[in-house]
């Protein structure tokens, strides 16, 4: 063979050859008898002078692009009623005049097998007011509802008055009755599908179409007058407006379902299906995160005397993830009480369990009765050590005394709490913001405030003043305003003011308020004494106690209390090195405090009857309503409380 300037031989051409040296068969080469082989990406010509072929038909292409849309507006939700909400948009006017979807009653647990099916009810009708009468149907076991949610429901569509009518006619007059069955007129087409979840079959999809059905109606358009009056259909005399899936040449103009209208429904009805199963996770995944993150919030707040609280929690709309908001109110001795609010940032499982450690963490800390500076740095040591990453929060951390009438905070990247004074003032509290708990290597302070009875204070999260649409500052402004504005200042009555300021819509964040009015406890009702480490200083404590209780006319409480104030004061003048306090409370109850410089803690024991000493706090543990002892920062405090006489 020649090349092609016809000087230069080349060899002939040969056919390949595998490593064995046979020949290999050419896969585009035909065999003897057999026709041409096409390559997959090779199309064959067209015939001379026809028109190019589309790559998909008009009608197909139409299909494929309504079931892409419609798919994507049911799955665009993990609300269940936006879900039904859409599946009806996407099937009314597109596939059917009416659509009516049932589900299980209750609505199943997809944590567990829901077993079998009780009741049916009607969540959502579009186009229709078919089974609005009576919502609820019970199933009847073994029935036709029995049976379609067990799997066994009639396939295929059928057309009222005819004979494919007997295959769907009990399930349906067991769903609706006769009575309301009978007004569809005869020519109506029906088609019955299951909605499977990932466990079970959760309900049930109708979609109805109406006899004499054309083709401007089959895209949303009015054909006229009104459809049957009294029809369940309801009125459409007003033209409809046009849906984003009508389709005008995708689907036939006929009233029955054919074979490709099932096809895309029973696709449709798979999808909503899952997109209900999956809403229904999404419901019980919320309620487990909502109810976790409540269980590890107080449920109640400890009332003590002279200040009043009050409180709110909002979780966040926008999820099923919890955040870390918290409050809490600790009992401290000397009727003083810690008020605290904290958030923890992020919304997550992890946040919530974070908050749950930091609020134990914060009750301990409390009631060791340190300052506020210091139960925040050990708060932040202890942020330090929760799990591998940094989790970081702020916090308020507040002590009112209702004796001296004033109150302590200190601030760790906390929103500013608003006092509000007697005479209506409200004031955003300017103190050392601090960092957030957490990043460590920080100091915090103290702040003291007058807060005379009449007073109140309002701690809160900065979900109720920031968000998408309002920054902080406006916020905290905002809430300052109608506070001031307020003509109440109770604790509930702060609380309900404060909500007011939220705007409409959905909250992002959580929402954490605690109120509280200061009422404050008068000086005549508090007696208080330094008392010497002495031997005759029991005796001494035991005259002031009865002169006290004298002075109020509570003289038939003396006996017990002058007993029980002479064994706590011998006790601790055999372990304190500075002077003892005595110190003694009149409100509801009347309330004995004790304190010395020891952190030695007393324990009851039973003495035995060669004992000299121990029976002091069995004495008191006789004699007292409640008694009890704290530690101190430096030293402890060993109290008791009696009920006052009734007159």
């Amino acid at each position: 063979m020649l090349s092609a300037d016809g000087l230069t031989a080349l060899p002939a051409h040969r056919p390949p050859t595998s490593q064995n040296g046979k020949p290999v068969r050419d896969p585009l080469k035909p065999q003897a008898g057999q026709p041409p082989v096409v390559p997959a990406q090779r199309r064959p010509p067209a015939p001379p002078g026809a028109p190019p072929r589309p790559a998909v038909l008009p009608r197909t292409a139409e299909r494929l692009a309504y079931l892409d849309s419609a798919t994507r507006r049911i799955n665009s939700s993990l609300d269940l009623a936006a879900t039904l909400r859409n599946l009806g948009k996407v099937l009314v006017p597109a596939l059917a005049d009416a659509a009516v979807v049932h589900l299980r009653d209750p609505l199943p647990n997809i944590e567990r097998d829901p077993g079998r099916p009780t009741a049916l009810r009607l969540h959502h009708a579009h186009g229709t007011r078919l089974g609005q009468r009576l919502k609820t149907r019970a199933i009847r076991p073994g029935g036709p509802l029995a049976q379609a949610l067990d799997h066994q429901l009639p396939a295929g569509p059928v057309v009222l008055d005819t004979p494919s009518a007997a295959r769907l006619r009990p399930l349906l007059e067991e769903l609706y009755g006769p009575r309301a069955l009978s007004r569809l007129a005869a020519g109506t087409a029906l088609l019955a599908l299951p909605l499977r979840g990932r466990k079970a079959v959760l309900g049930l999809l109708l979609l109805i179409r109406r006899p004499g059905k054309t083709a401007g109606e089959a895209t949303g358009q009015a054909t006229g007058g009104p459809i049957g009056g009294p029809s369940p259909f309801g009125r459409a005399t007003a033209p409809k407006r046009p849906s984003a899936f009508d389709l005008t040449s995708a689907f036939d103009a006929a009233s029955a379902f054919d074979a490709t209208d099932s096809a895309t429904a029973a696709h449709l009805a798979t999808q909503a299906g899952l997109a209900v199963d999956t809403a229904l996770r999404y419901s019980r995944e919320w309620e487990i995160a909502d109810e976790l993150q409540r269980s590890m919030l107080p449920t109640h707040l400890p009332q003590r005397h002279g200040v009043r609280l009050a409180h709110r929690y909002l979780p966040s709309e926008s999820g099923a993830q919890v955040g870390g908001d918290w409050y809490d109110s600790v009992p401290l001795p000397g009727n003083r009480v810690a008020l605290i609010v904290g958030d923890v940032m992020g919304h997550s499982l992890t946040s919530a369990a974070i908050m749950g450690q930091l609020r134990t963490s914060a009750q301990t800390l409390a009631a060791l009765d340190l300052p506020p500076h210091e139960v925040l740095y050990h708060l932040d040591e202890q942020a330090q050590r929760l799990g591998r990453e940094q989790h970081l929060a702020t916090c308020l951390y507040a002590v009112y005394d209702p004796i001296a009438n004033r109150v302590v905070l200190a601030n760790a990247g906390h929103v500013p709490p608003l006092l509000i004074q007697p005479d209506g003032r409200t004031d955003l509290l300017e103190l050392p913001a601090g960092a957030p708990i957490g990043v460590g290597g920080v100091d915090f302070h103290s702040v003291e405030l007058a807060a005379p009875p009449g007073s109140a204070l309002l701690l809160f999260t900065d979900g109720l003043v920031e968000s998408r649409r309002r920054s902080l500052t406006t916020g905290l402004e905002l809430l300052r305003s109608r506070i001031a504005a307020a003509h109440r200042h109770s604790p509930e009555h702060l609380c309900q003011e404060a909500l007011r300021i939220l705007p409409p819509g959905e909250r992002a964040d959580d929402i954490a308020l605690l109120a509280a009015a200061f009422d404050g406890i008068p000086a005549e009702d508090v007696a208080y004494w330094y008392l010497q480490p002495r031997h005759e200083t029991p005796g001494r404590a035991r005259r002031l106690a009865g002169h006290a209780l004298r002075r109020w006319g509570l003289e038939p409480l003396a006996e017990n209390t002058e007993l029980m104030v002479s064994e706590l004061v011998t006790n601790a003048i055999q372990h304190a090195t500075r002077p003892v306090t005595l110190r003694l409370v009149r409100t509801s109850v009347l309330r004995c405090e004790v304190g010395d410089d020891s952190a030695l803690l007393p324990r009851a024991r039973r003495a035995g009857p060669e004992d000299e000493r121990g029976r002091g706090l069995q004495i008191v543990a006789r004699c007292a309503e409640r008694w009890g002892a704290t530690r101190l920062g430096a030293g402890k405090v060993v109290w008791f409380e009696q009920r006052l006489p009734q007159w």
